[in-house]
């Protein structure tokens, strides 16, 4: 069954303050972030019945619902897969429009990364020690996220020939994406030096590899095709859907240089008809810049080793041939924790031609995915310019 076009997003916003907000809980940033979503779309909370979102509580789908008072909800979703999960749940909108069961779907995120830092709340980080990573992984020093991409960074470096100075390119490109962007958090030029020169987290990922850590929301609204026509701004299509995982804990990862992208990027591009030459504009997962690599590769735009030598040259900055990260990501626009919605508020900036000084010429198709987890879990979804 041919699904393009089926479903498109009519609304993309943040929350009214995204970088350090300790003045909102998570839950506001939620309902921040929804309320300008529907604005966006010129809809309102009654015109919501379906609700999908995670992050929040035990509970976040009823929570969300109960704080943003929807009362005509028929159909939700508290998918957790860790950062993919927005972008997943873009495919579960989709299927739960086509089939009938709602027709206005609201995807929310919320998440204040940086000041639960600050708060006296239980540590949602903390390892369980009845868990497989709790009796294997731990003991043995792995455990933080950094320590897990990092080996599976350095894996790549000795396979393959990566270079620290390639990770590197990846954050100065997507840096030069974020002085473009008013709103994103880290601004100032960057270079490889400064890369480099930066301390050492763990190797071979120094801290300007890393993302940031902030407080943000984001949110989307998507609905069916004949309903779009009748919202505020032009739809941006959904062309085509994946997701995928291929492990937990890292022990069980198949192989460290490549992950379930191979399965959702090409499930979401065989959908859209379309290969990774036909994509304009790439929003990707930016946890590390590790994991903008392995994911290029994993996608298809490159063949699996050569990631260092197609980001070497800036290709994925303002003007380059492969626009990634438009924002600035993760690693420098925000990271509340789980990056994924980001990168379809972007996405459909850019295809409804909304991004201003990073306005990618003519854009109209973008890729967007999200990871979760340790390498875990990971979304693709497929837009398209109306």
């Amino acid at each position: 069954m041919d699904l393009r076009k089926a479903v498109a997003i009519v609304g993309a916003a943040e929350s009214d303050q995204i970088g350090i907000v300790p003045t909102r809980t998570a839950l506001e940033l939620h309902v921040e972030a929804a309320s300008n979503a529907l604005a966006d779309a010129g809809l309102t909370t009654a015109d919501v019945d379906g609700l999908f979102t995670t992050g929040t509580g035990w509970a976040p789908s009823m929570l969300v619902a109960e704080y943003l008072g929807l009362k005509n909800l028929r159909y939700t979703d508290a998918t957790s897969t860790g950062g993919s999960a927005f972008v997943i749940m873009v495919e579960h909108a989709l299927a739960a429009v086509h089939a009938g069961l709602c027709e206005v779907a609201l995807v929310t995120h919320g998440e204040s990364g940086y000041s639960n830092r600050k708060r006296p709340i239980p540590n949602s980080y903390a390892i369980d020690p009845t868990l497989p990573e709790g009796q294997y992984e731990a003991p043995f020093g792995v455990g933080s996220m950094p320590s897990i991409y990092a080996m599976a960074a350095a894996r790549h470096m000795y396979q393959y020939g990566t270079t620290s100075e390639q990770l590197a390119q990846i954050a100065v490109s997507t840096r030069e994406w974020a002085a473009l962007n008013p709103r994103a958090f880290a601004r100032d030029p960057l270079t490889i030096a400064d890369v480099l020169a930066s301390p050492m987290i763990a190797y071979p990922l120094h801290r300007l590899d890393c993302c940031l850590v902030t407080d943000a929301g984001g949110a989307i609204v998507i609905t069916s095709a004949n309903r779009a026509r009748d919202c505020r701004k032009r739809p941006v299509w959904v062309l085509g859907s994946g997701e995928a995982h291929t492990h937990n804990s890292i022990l069980s990862m198949p192989d460290l240089t490549w992950t379930a992208a191979r399965q959702s990027g090409a499930h979401a591009l065989g959908m859209a008809g379309l290969q990774p030459n036909d994509i304009d504009v790439l929003e990707i997962y930016d946890s590390f810049t590790y994991t903008v690599l392995v994911t290029l590769e994993s996608l298809g735009f490159c063949e699996p080793g050569e990631g260092g030598a197609l980001v070497a040259d800036g290709r994925l900055g303002p003007g380059g041939s492969l626009p990634t990260n438009t924002n600035g990501g993760g690693l420098s626009y925000t990271h509340p924790g789980m990056y994924g919605m980001f990168t379809l508020v972007e996405a459909t900036r850019q295809l409804r031609g909304e991004c201003g000084e990073r306005q990618v010429p003519n854009a109209r198709t973008a890729l967007c995915n999200g990871t979760g987890g340790v390498l875990s879990s990971t979304g693709t979804v497929v837009l398209g310019a109306d």
